[in-house]
Order: C-alpha cells, then structure tokens, then sequence
C-alpha cells in the first residue's frame, strides 16, 4: 500500500517521549496541570537545545517513523533559535531519507531569525523542486507580529501553516483573517479546534486543508476534533501525530482513533433516535492518512497512492503475522487490527528504508546513545530531573 502520510509531527521532541503523559495544552490551575505543554515543553526544555540536539531528535523520529511505515512528514520544528539551528534540522530531515516538509515556525533567543530566515533557507536548502524535501511557513496567529511571517511566506510561494485552537484564545483572530478574505488554497490549518461557523465557512470556500490529531486533542484538552465538521464541508483533510512527549507517532493510532470517535459521536445520535451522519469506513480512515496528508502537503503528485508515474513510497505489511492472520479484509485489517510491528518492508522514492522488518542505512545503537545523551543534556540544560517512576 502507499505510505502513511503524517501531517504534523514536532520531530525536536522525540527525546521527550512520554514527558507529558499526563499533562494538558495550558496550565488551568489546578495542581496536576503545573507541568503543562506550553511551560514545560516549550518555555522550558525548548529553549535549550543545542543544533545537534535538534539534528539527533529529528534523525531518530524520522528513522522511528520509517520504522512505523511514515513515508511523508510535515515536521513543526519550533525550535528556529538560530540559523544553526534551522540548518541542523533540515539536515536531520534529509539524514533520515524519507519524505519531509519543513514547517518553520518560530524560534526563541537573541538568535533567532524568525521570520526573516525564511527567503535564505528556502533558496539554500529547497531551490529544487525534484527532492524529497519541501517547506511550509509557520505562521502563528497567537504569537505578536504574525501578520509579518503570512507576508514572507506569500512573497516566497510557500504555504501557510498554523495551529488553530480555541484554548489559545484564536477565534476572534481567525475570524477577522477569515472575513478579510485571507485564507486560500495554500492554508494548512492544524487541529481547528473552538473556531466559528464563519471561519469554517471561509476555509471550505477558500479549499484550505485541516490536519486533526485526535488522540492529542482529546487528551490534551484542545477541544473536539472536528472530524465531522470536515466531513460535513467535504474538506481535505488529514490525520497528525503531533507530539510524541504525551502521544504514540504511528499512523494506526490515528486511524483507529479518528473513526472510532466519528462512529460514536454518530451512533450516539443514532441510539437517541436522532438523524445521524455516514459512518465512517475503514476505507475512509485509510485515504486519511494516505493520500488526505500528501494532498495537504502538496506533494500527492508524487505519493500517497499507488499511481503510475508516482515515486515510489510503498509499505509492505505483513498480513500472515500473529495479530491479523488469516486475511480477511485488506483495509479492515490494516486500520483495524495491524499495528507498527506489521510494518515489514519500507520504499521512500523506490529505495529500501526497511526489508523484512529491519531498518537499513542506519546505526540504530548509535543513534540511539546520540539521542539519550541528548535528553540528558536537555533535561539538566532546563533544570529538570529525570524520573522515571513519578506519579
């Protein structure tokens, strides 16, 4: 099948797996939120990471994704401190040699050079077109001054990326870009969570595309997913893994949890004898996180299904494993039963990444020490002790 095509992925956070298992966006207060996402993670472990802090993490989560099956990213790499830093995770990106786009988003630091970086790095590192490297600009409409960053990144023909999430207070601001007519067929908008009718409006008219990641929204507290809303403007859409401090990046989590909270939010209104949407199918979870993402990220010229004259990102799953023998249901078994560990062969652009599940072209053990003296560094660099067994 064609590979899984993740729409979102903070990549600079894998050697925080599992961090914030139990935390929420914001802090609201109460005594278990103090270690939130926007304290700890990015105004505390964000902002002291060296470039090859960001080249390591975003090396070992593109291999780890390979691993899983993930052909093609959108890594939002909010970690833009410096040049050095913005270079090292384009070079983290092409080291793991699978499929990615930049996101450039935001830095922090008297480095930083954000937005104004964007015309160099897109002339140094993305001037072809034939490679398997893109970029977005990161534009977010929470930070001060984002009006400058939507402008660089229309000046360069780049895309425009960004978090919408009602937790942040985004409404009234994407509602006055909405209405000012500034959304179009080069949005990408992650999450869209708590925005209005109008807004939602503008973005359908406009062809905009949505990436959800629904288990992160549901356990973090960015609101409902607004997978039925999407469906409902028939939207292009697709599914993101986000961060892997508090959630799994794979692509079976996502499918599996987006059309299970589509069927029950229809068959509750079914139970209540109400009129109720299409059930979403396996089939419909699939296009999700194939072809939906790479439509997303303008590349489905190139990727997420298996076309002629496509390159060649293909996974092979194996169906006679334990988990999902005997094959009943092509689709129904990989969205429904599958997982990473059936992931057996990998082809980014028709070269083997993975054969009969063993990663090729890379060092996992080195890597691997690489990115835990990385999260050593990190974390006594923040101030943060390591514990493995906290409450």
């Amino acid at each position: 099948m064609p590979g899984f095509i993740d729409g979102h992925h903070h990549q600079f956070e894998t050697c925080l797996r599992s961090v914030l298992a139990d935390g929420i966006l914001i802090n609201d207060g109460r005594p278990e939120s103090v270690h939130n996402y926007y304290e700890l993670i990015l105004q505390k472990f964000s902002m002291v990471y060296r470039p090859q802090d960001v080249f390591i993490n975003e090396v070992f989560g593109g291999v780890a994704q390979i691993d899983a099956g993930v052909t093609g990213v959108m890594d939002v790499s909010q970690i833009h401190h410096s040049p050095e830093h913005s270079d090292a995770a384009i070079e983290g990106l092409r080291a793991a040699g699978r499929r990615a786009v930049l996101g450039y988003f935001e830095g922090w630091g008297d480095k930083a050079k954000y937005p104004d970086d964007a015309k160099r790095i897109r002339d140094t590192h993305f001037s072809s077109s034939d490679q398997l490297l893109s970029m977005f600009m990161g534009s977010e409409i929470y930070l001060p001054g984002y009006e400058k960053a939507w402008k660089v990144g229309r000046e360069l023909g780049l895309p425009i990326a960004l978090h919408v999430v009602g937790t942040f207070g985004m409404q009234p601001t994407f509602d006055a870009l909405a209405t000012a007519g500034e959304f179009g067929s080069d949005c990408f908008f992650i999450h869209m969570t708590g925005m209005s009718d109008v807004a939602w409006r503008a973005a359908a008219d406009a062809g905009a595309h949505v990436s959800i990641a629904a288990p992160i929204e549901m356990h973090m507290r960015h609101g409902m997913p607004p997978i039925q809303k999407i469906l409902d403007l028939g939207m292009t859409a697709s599914l993101s893994s986000d961060v892997e401090c508090t959630m799994t990046a794979d692509m079976f989590t996502q499918m599996r949890s987006v059309m299970t909270l589509q069927r029950m939010l229809a068959n509750e209104l079914a139970l209540q004898g109400k009129d109720y949407p299409k059930l979403m199918s396996v089939t419909d979870a699939l296009k999700l996180a194939t072809i939906g993402g790479a439509r997303g990220l303008k590349i489905d010229g190139k990727t997420g299904s298996l076309t002629r004259g496509k390159d060649a990102d293909i996974i092979l799953l194996d169906a006679t494993a334990l988990n999902v023998a005997p094959l009943n249901h092509a689709a129904g078994t990989v969205v429904t039963l599958m997982d990473r560990s059936n992931v057996s062969t990998v082809l980014c652009a028709g070269e083997i990444k993975k054969w009969r599940g063993t990663i090729l072209g890379h060092d996992i053990g080195k890597l691997r020490s690489e990115l835990e003296a990385s999260r050593d560094y990190v974390f006594a660099a923040a101030g943060i002790a390591q514990d493995l067994f906290r409450a």
